[in-house]
């Protein structure tokens, strides 16, 4: 039996589609279909439902491609509740004696999804492979499987999986950008040109992000609120930041008579000559800090109104679609649960959690060189031109 359950239609189309012979004498109060052809474990909130007519009269065209709400989702069979009062797209057919189609529509399809196996087909292959009578594990909890299994994935995705993704966002005049939902570490910050070419926005350490704004009154001392907390306020180095002219760092000169006046004290330009310029401040592509206490990304003033792409680690926990392993890194999951398993057991000899233990190191090794994408012939296209030499 194989392992793809989607027809080639659904796949490409991210559609099935059902036809319909509505006429009045057929009215019944609900319509039933099969979406075996479609993953299990569909739900009604995965998909769309639309009613279209075949054939409709000029004037009628209300009735073509209208979407449809009332509908169930169980055991991939999908059940369509008629309204019975005339409103519902299944009697505006019937009232006018034309056939049409039911279209089941995948609100989020991707492609490439064979490369990845569900965290739950893990956990159950697991129970199948390792325990039993007669292997190593006898006997373990599934719900502990599911802790590993889960561990396991986070792990993988910091070190082998690298669960990057990427958001992109149009920058404000707050100059603030919120950190994901499943934000765990950032991994680059970019800008985006009129080319659709990435600008890297690199992290500064001239200014700092207070993690505490405690109030104060005339004397210095602490405001609290009825409770006893410290009433919180606005922070003056981030006000002072937003407003600041990175041009004071990079020296960025703009007109003609900058090579001739200094621009400020910081640089001390005089006749083209710049003194105590520090490297790290010498491109023009902004400066970001990241702000613990909003938890948000916050950018220097020149920053405003770009196209902000924020790459970011993702655990891979965070909803059902994302808790996958890809195949390549499938079988170091397998040893890194059951070594966890065995390893958190009383009186298990040592020499079997050794073994364990080793076989989940290969395992991973293996899995980081699959997943390590190195190609020959591409290596060997970037190598090409390092013998060249370069003509003044």
């Amino acid at each position: 039996m194989g392992l793809i359950k989607t027809t080639q239609e659904i796949y490409y189309k991210g559609e099935q589609v059902f036809y319909l012979n509505i006429s009045n004498s057929a009215f019944t109060l609900s319509y039933t279909y099969s979406l075996s052809g479609f993953e299990e474990n569909l739900s009604a909130t995965d998909i769309r439902v639309y009613v279209e007519s075949g054939d409709f009269t000029p004037g009628e065209t209300s009735f073509v491609n209208r979407q449809i709400f009332n509908f169930t989702v169980s055991n991939n069979v999908l059940t369509v509740a008629t309204g019975g009062d005339g409103d519902d797209a299944f009697d505006e057919l019937s009232e006018i004696s034309v056939d049409g189609v039911l279209r089941v529509e995948l609100i989020n399809h991707m492609f490439g999804g064979y490369r990845h196996t569900s965290l739950a087909d893990v956990v159950n292959n697991f129970m199948v492979s390792y325990v039993g009578d007669g292997k190593l594990i006898n006997n373990v909890a599934k719900s502990d499987v599911v802790f590993h299994a889960k561990r396991g994935l986070q792990e993988f995705s910091y070190d082998i999986l690298k669960t990057v993704k990427i958001q992109e966002i149009e920058l404000g005049p707050s100059l603030a950008l919120a950190m994901p939902q499943d934000y765990v570490s950032y991994v680059k910050v970019c800008y985006i040109d009129s080319s659709g070419i990435k600008k890297i926005i690199y992290p500064t350490r001239l200014t700092t992000n207070p993690t505490e704004t405690p109030t104060q009154d005339l004397n210095y001392n602490y405001l609290f609120s009825s409770d006893g907390k410290i009433i919180e306020g606005s922070s003056y180095t981030e006000n002072q930041w937003q407003g600041f002219d990175t041009d004071n760092l990079t020296g960025n000169l703009s007109t003609e008579e900058d090579y001739y006046i200094s621009r400020d004290n910081h640089l001390g330009t005089d006749f083209g000559r710049r003194y105590g310029i520090e490297p790290e401040h010498q491109q023009i592509n902004g400066y970001f800090t990241i702000n613990e206490r909003t938890g948000s990304f916050n950018f220097s003033s020149d920053l405003s109104g770009k196209i902000i792409a924020l790459e970011y680690v993702s655990d891979g926990l965070g909803t059902d679609s994302e808790m996958k392993i890809h195949k390549f890194a499938e079988e170091a999951l397998y040893k890194h649960i059951a070594f966890n398993v065995v390893a958190n057991r009383r009186n298990m000899p040592e020499y079997i959690v050794q073994r364990f233990k080793k076989e989940r190191r290969a395992a991973m090794r293996n899995a980081k060189l699959r997943l390590s994408k190195i190609n020959l012939a591409e290596i060997s296209q970037v190598l090409r031109g390092q013998s060249k030499r370069i003509k003044n």
